[in-house]
């Protein structure tokens, strides 16, 4: 029997520990969690009780961790998106494997340097993109493989935010400001140009976007919003946007209906009613959404050029009621839709009957993202042990797909401006 590969974190919150971590739980045979490093205290007594971490093991910062002799096979980096490839680099340079999480950074020439540094080091580093090891996109992909629809010359995808977690993520929350972390389309949608460059399966040689922040600003606040929502607002009642709905009383996102789960474990580690309502009445997602000091966009759509004319259009919106992707690809032998939320493709044939391609029954463990979370963890422990060999989000795919990013940003700002990525 193997042992199994072991990991220290850079970074143990949402992501690094509830998210990569906890692969560990149900998997012990694969993944063994030695030690980690996180600011906040609280965190690292999560580390502790939920991965059995010792306490020496445990470290202030990702320099006090990185300042050790080599402690695990890999390290999984989720600090914040600007501390990325610092600690990504630092690891590189001591031996270990790296777990990336996305973006890379908002940075192309920081992005350049740890590609560098993977190639001349030879070790892994795979960036958690982590839908496309999701049954549905991995479905999407088997059927353009297959030739399902012929040729393919146009993709439409959509990523509905969601109107609370476009509050809680980018209107109060850590990735609200483009200065301080990423635009938009890198942090939450290097995701969806990682997905429109592996299906169309070749360079993206142009790009156009058109964006802005227009709702969440001063100018709409009602009369009668209070600077926070637990301050005697006089909207509360009729505001969707109220942090008391979103964090305690929503059924979909509040402590009485998803319980300690995300989006309440990220106010407090122990969520109650109490404690979130401290929370509230203290911290940042108490704000009131038109009171708050984001200037990310909350809409914006892409045109994509990709050799061979096939293009492609993307749209990110914040105005929707659930979290979910939708994709449509049309070829020269027939069309295939989906809806992720529903977790089913619709292929329909050119003169043929529509077959529906219901993907629920494959989904053998509930992780985040539909499933993607750990399909990450499953393939990359596989690569770091030998068992599996064909990188599917390495460093020089995921960098490829930030510069498409980041071009789609230069031209929004730019009044749309197409961008060749050649040049850019």
């Amino acid at each position: 029997m193997t042992q199994p590969v072991t990991f220290a974190v850079c970074g143990c919150g949402a992501r690094g520990l509830e998210a990569y971590a906890a692969y560990q739980d149900g998997h012990p045979e694969e993944m063994q969690v030695v030690a980690g490093a996180d600011v906040r205290p609280e965190r690292l007594a999560m580390l502790r009780q939920r991965c059995g971490v010792p306490q020496e093991r445990c470290f202030a910062s990702d320099e006090q961790l990185l300042a050790q002799p080599k402690l695990a096979d890999v390290m999984i980096v989720a600090t914040q998106d600007r501390q990325h490839v610092s600690a990504a680099l630092a690891a590189l340079d001591k031996g270990y494997h790296v777990l990336l999480e996305k973006p890379i950074s908002p940075d192309l020439e920081q992005c350049r340097a740890l590609l560098e540094k993977a190639h001349e080091t030879g070790r892994l580093v795979v960036v958690c993109h982590v839908l496309r090891y999701t049954p549905f996109y991995q479905a999407v992909k088997a059927c353009l493989d297959r030739g399902d629809v012929g040729r393919i010359e146009t993709i439409d995808a959509v990523e509905n935010v969601a109107y609370w977690h476009q509050a809680h993520s980018f209107v109060r929350g850590n990735w609200r400001r483009s200065d301080e972390t990423s635009p938009m389309i890198l942090q939450k949608s290097c995701h969806d140009m990682d997905l429109l460059r592996w299906l169309a399966d070749r360079p993206c040689l142009r790009v156009q976007s058109f964006g802005s922040l227009d709702y969440f600003t001063a100018e709409n606040a009602p009369e009668g919003a209070a600077a926070r929502c637990l301050d005697g607002c006089r909207c509360k009642d009729e505001c969707p946007y109220d942090a008391e709905k979103i964090y305690i009383t929503s059924p979909d996102t509040g402590v009485h209906g998803r319980g300690k789960e995300w989006p309440c474990g990220v106010l407090t580690p122990d969520p109650t009613e109490e404690t979130l309502r401290e929370a509230l009445r203290t911290g940042p997602y108490g704000r009131c959404v038109f009171h708050c000091d984001n200037n990310v966009v909350d809409h914006q759509t892409v045109n994509l050029e990709f050799a061979g004319n096939l293009h492609a259009t993307f749209t990110m919106t914040a105005f929707t009621r659930s979290c979910h992707r939708t994709i449509r690809i049309t070829g020269t032998r027939g069309e295939l839709e989906g809806d992720m939320g529903e977790n089913k493709l619709y292929l329909r044939p050119f003169g043929g009957e529509e077959r529906v391609i219901d993907l629920n029954a494959q989904k053998d463990e509930i992780s985040g993202h539909g499933g993607g979370d750990f399909g990450l963890m499953k393939h990359f422990c596989a690569l770091v042990s030998g068992r599996e060999s064909q990188v599917s989000t390495g460093i020089d795919a995921s960098v490829e797909s930030h510069v498409m990013a980041l071009a789609a940003e230069a031209s929004r700002l730019d009044g749309g401006r197409t961008i060749t990525l050649a040049d850019f």
